[in-house]
């Protein structure tokens, strides 16, 4: 099919501002329905860099494609402010592309991650023309699963991020003639020294970005939920959002949480009653940026792919149903479509969690040493009934545990390389970290759902963290990770009111793992991994109950942190298991 390009429309919002415009349709004589993709990352790149839908083709099938930079962004007006500027100039977005004469005034949106913020940010303006939206890899929240998890910054991810904003900004103001290439001189050396970067303390000293990302200072400032990120949370306002909304997520994806979380609120709680009763998740073996399926020592299979499973042509066929009025089927799909890693098989379902999942405890028994590189401790069904011995390590801030595989989007690795369902052997050897099995295993376990963690716990400093991950020991002893979580122990009770801990005293935590779907095969054991840290995914807690992001190295203060595991204090992992026959 023909298509006609137009590039840099200046589209006017509603406070003059106008953001530059690209459209790709079809050239035919009626008109047609419109999707919309906001982007912060320069929308030149979009053609070859939109890994979830191919929109060349999408205009080929008949839809109009807009595609628009965000506001301060390449080639539009005004100032970026992340998160906080989308809602009014997405719905003014869509409002333009409805009242376009090409286009008969049905609109949707797609895209992953930022593009999913632009997405969810302008439906929570009930803009009228909005029918349908496919926001990929992004979440519900951009305090908890974007900028923090369990109370900890996720430094590895955000000063990257900042980073890369802040060099779009610096290109921004050398086309303009406002900088001189030497002038960035001091941000392209940062970025490519990312691992001293990572390293530097205080967190807050960072002046290379603020000027062109002051921001990154303002989510440093909002360590807890506040009245800063409430206002633009997705799920706080999902009664506003009248469009049902086809989420798609990865395992091992950032903002699992949160396309989880959306899933389940807007069914709950969506603006209309088709909202409600027609949303969709997709959730594949895939990080953040990566749809691919094979890992380092990991190969889900070609299919496993977004590719494979041709996402381009579902979210077609979803736009078909509700922009073209076809009927294909799409209203009486399965709610959800999940990749079941172990058996390697796609599966579809009635729902999330799933409705026949069984919630078990693995309670946890003693290593009896700290050392637990010989993987000693156990994991069983059965509770403690003797006073077991606690596990005991030693937190040191100054060597923390690194970061090895799991959601993380490090810019020192091809994504790929350094994130998903990696090796965990080379930090179960370490001494901070406590190791948890179960038996070999004699029958196959499924566990597909959400993941907890209940741990008893003691410490000697005010606060410090707790992270626990589940593994997947293969007969070779490979120990794969599947999910993972940490909590930042003053969060205990909430992400609102911080509160230390007493030194001594024995508090029960809830750690949330996240959630997956893994089928354990006979002759493997499920494994829970125990530490205080996880470096640069999450910052370093200096354990003095202090702000952290304000502190040094010279006030790092070691921590002895203890794990309970007896008749009084029975610590366990829940597994959400599945049975059929």
């Amino acid at each position: 099919m023909r298509l006609i390009i137009e590039k840099n429309l200046m589209v006017p919002m509603r406070d003059g501002v106008k953001l530059a415009t690209d459209v790709y349709r079809p050239d035919v004589s009626e008109a047609v329905p419109t999707l919309v993709q906001r982007v912060p990352y320069n929308k030149e790149h979009t053609l070859v860099q939109n890994y979830i839908v191919d929109l060349l083709r999408t205009a080929q099938a008949g839809f109009a494609v807009v595609v628009q930079d965000c506001r301060g962004c390449s080639a539009s007006e005004g100032e970026f402010t992340p998160f906080f500027q989308e809602g009014p100039d997405g719905a003014d977005t869509i409002a333009w592309a409805a009242s376009q004469p090409w286009s008969n005034g049905k609109v949707g949106t797609i895209g992953q991650s930022y593009y999913g913020v632009t997405q969810w940010q302008a439906a929570l303006q009930s803009p009228q023309a909005l029918l349908a939206m496919v926001p990929g890899i992004t979440t519900a929240d951009y305090y908890e699963s974007w900028m923090y998890q369990g109370g900890a910054f996720q430094l590895g991810f955000i000063l990257n991020w900042a980073l890369g904003l802040g060099f779009g900004a610096q290109i921004r103001r050398l086309a303009r003639g406002q900088i001189t290439p030497q002038d960035s001189g001091e941000l392209q050396q940062t970025m490519s020294t990312m691992s001293r970067t990572y390293a530097h303390l205080p967190l807050t000293d960072m002046p290379v970005l603020t000027e062109i990302a002051p921001y990154y200072l303002d989510w440093l400032a909002h360590t807890s939920s506040d009245d800063y990120w409430r206002p633009v949370a997705p799920q706080e306002g999902y009664e506003r959002v009248t469009a049902p909304a086809f989420s798609i997520g990865g395992w091992f994806d950032l903002f699992l949480r949160g396309t989880l979380t959306n899933y389940q609120g807007m069914k709950q709680r969506g603006g209309s009653e088709t909202a409600r009763q027609h949303q969709r998740l997709l959730i594949g073996p895939w990080t953040h940026g990566y749809w691919g399926a094979i890992y380092a020592g990991q190969d889900y299979g070609l299919f496993a792919s977004l590719e494979g499973i041709d996402g381009t042509g579902q979210q077609l066929r979803w736009f078909d149903h509700w922009l073209k009025g076809v009927e294909n089927g799409v209203e009486s799909d399965k709610s959800v479509r999940i990749f079941v890693m172990g058996a390697n098989i796609w599966r579809d379902e009635d729902d999330w969690p799933l409705p026949d999942t069984q919630y078990r405890p693995y309670y946890l028994h003693s290593t009896g040493q700290a050392n637990t590189a010989s993987g000693n401790g156990t994991l069983s069904s059965h509770i403690p009934t003797t006073d077991e011995i606690e596990d005991v390590y030693r937190y040191n801030p100054h060597h923390p545990v690194p970061t090895m595989g799991g959601a993380t989007l490090l810019p020192d690795y091809k994504v790929a390389r350094n994130a998903g369902p990696l090796d965990q052997r080379p930090v179960e050897a370490r001494e901070d970290v406590l190791v948890f099995s179960s038996p070999v295993l004699e029958k196959e376990v499924e566990v597909t759902g959400p993941v907890v963690l209940v741990l008893s716990v003691s410490s000697s400093a005010k606060d410090t963290d707790f992270t626990g991950t589940l593994v997947d020991v293969y007969p070779d002893g490979r120990a794969v990770l599947l999910t993972d979580g940490i909590l930042r122990t003053r969060f205990r009770e909430s992400f609102n009111h911080p509160v230390l801990m007493e030194p001594g005293k024995i508090y029960e935590l809830r750690l949330d793992l996240g959630a997956t779907s893994n089928v354990f095969q006979v002759g493997h054991r499920i494994r829970l991994d125990i530490s205080s840290s996880n470096f640069p995914r999450y910052d370093r807690n200096t354990n003095t109950g202090g702000t952290i992001a304000n502190e040094t190295e010279k006030d790092f203060v070691e921590a002895i942190n203890r794990v309970y595991h007896d008749a009084a204090h029975p610590s366990r992992l829940m597994l959400p298991i599945i049975e059929r026959d």
